[in-house]
């Protein structure tokens, strides 16, 4: 039911002049201008805002370094290259690495000569234990100098394996495609690797981007997977990117006594724009819409105790009426009760 709380009859003339200007009568307050706006129907969005940051996703950023010590002799890329999955990235000086193999190499070889020897000596001494040409324990003497050589043929072969793979380390590949975002060596320097794994690269897959949203604790509570989100960058003012929330962090970012939480928004379409690491981003989560209500901008409701009241100008009339709200956006209300389409309200400041 509409209720009208005052109702002021006044000329045109002076109609007009409130558009332009109001004040107090003392003085003491600043005039505000007001503008007169028609009651519409549109859709109005719920919505959360925040600030946020562009992040690698898990995976996406990549410290590529040496698993063995040596001498960098080759560096193929540098900052800002663009790389391919399996590209050489740099090379250590393999000449120790070299020698190891070839001595592994040659102690298996030797290892299978002397298991042949082993192998052919025990069966002969079987066909000599038939005649009585050596006794048994000269026979297990053999047999077990036979099982000894296989072992070092086995042990020989690991150790060719695994000079083969320290040879293999001293070529360092991109683990995934992407950009170089820094290079930690140069030619000619030592590494070690004793303790921690050094690194020589470090590569970003700038397809593989998330936006991490800090979302106040007072807002957290309506926020789901799934919901639609917008963003910009301050790089690129013009353009919102679109995005889908994609998952909460159960754990509190606390800052200076704020409580935030990570929300992570998965991005869309990036309209052929190049997004980076580290951006900061203003965000806007859209909980829910109200399709084609009745809504005013937010400008023209007024508080008058625990009541919501418009200014509705009719025929020279100027009227405060009491009206029932719903959802709010950034710049609309909607009215649930008390005004019709079509209708013409003032509009100050919020």
């Amino acid at each position: 039911m509409t209720r009208i709380l005052a109702r002021t009859l006044l000329p045109v003339a002076a109609v007009g002049a409130m558009l332009s200007c109001t004040g107090s009568g003392d003085g003491s307050r600043a005039s505000t201008d007001l503008r007169s706006a028609a009651v519409i129907r549109r859709d109005i969005s719920s919505a959360v805002r925040a600030t946020g940051i562009i992040k690698p996703m898990v995976g996406a950023e990549v410290r590529v370094g040496s698993r063995i010590s040596g001498v960098v002799r080759n560096l193929y890329t540098s900052i800002g290259a663009r790389v391919t999955e399996g590209e050489l990235l740099a090379e250590l000086d393999a000449t120790e690495l070299q020698a190891r193999l070839d001595q592994a190499l040659a102690a298996a070889s030797v290892a299978q000569a002397e298991l042949e020897y082993a192998e052919t000596d025990l069966r002969r001494k079987r066909e000599l234990l038939r005649t009585g040409g050596v006794t048994r324990a000269e026979l297990d003497q053999v047999e077990n100098a036979a099982r000894v050589g296989a072992l070092r043929v086995e042990e020989a072969g690991a150790n060719v394996t695994y000079a083969q793979t320290q040879l293999r380390y001293a070529k360092i590949y991109a683990p995934i495609s992407g950009v170089v975002a820094s290079v930690s060596t140069q030619e000619g320097e030592t590494v070690a690797a004793s303790f921690t794994t050094p690194t020589f690269v470090t590569i970003i897959d700038l397809d593989r981007l998330e936006l991490w949203a800090y979302v106040d604790e007072t807002d957290i509570g309506r926020v789901e997977e799934g919901q639609r989100a917008v963003f910009t960058v301050d790089t690129y003012t013009d353009t919102d990117f679109e995005g889908q929330v994609q998952s909460i962090y159960p754990d509190a970012v606390i800052e200076n006594t704020v409580v935030n939480y990570i929300t992570i928004i998965r991005i869309g379409d990036r309209h052929g724009k190049i997004l980076r690491p580290e951006m900061t981003a203003y965000v806007t989560i859209y909980l829910e819409t109200r399709d084609d209500v009745l809504a005013v901008p937010r400008g023209a409701i007024r508080r008058d105790g625990g009541r919501y009241v418009v200014r509705v100008l009719q025929d020279g009339v100027v009227e405060d009426r009491e009206v029932r709200v719903g959802w709010r956006d950034e710049d609309f209300t909607e009215i649930v009760e008390g005004l019709t389409e079509g209708e013409t309200v003032l509009v100050g400041e919020p």
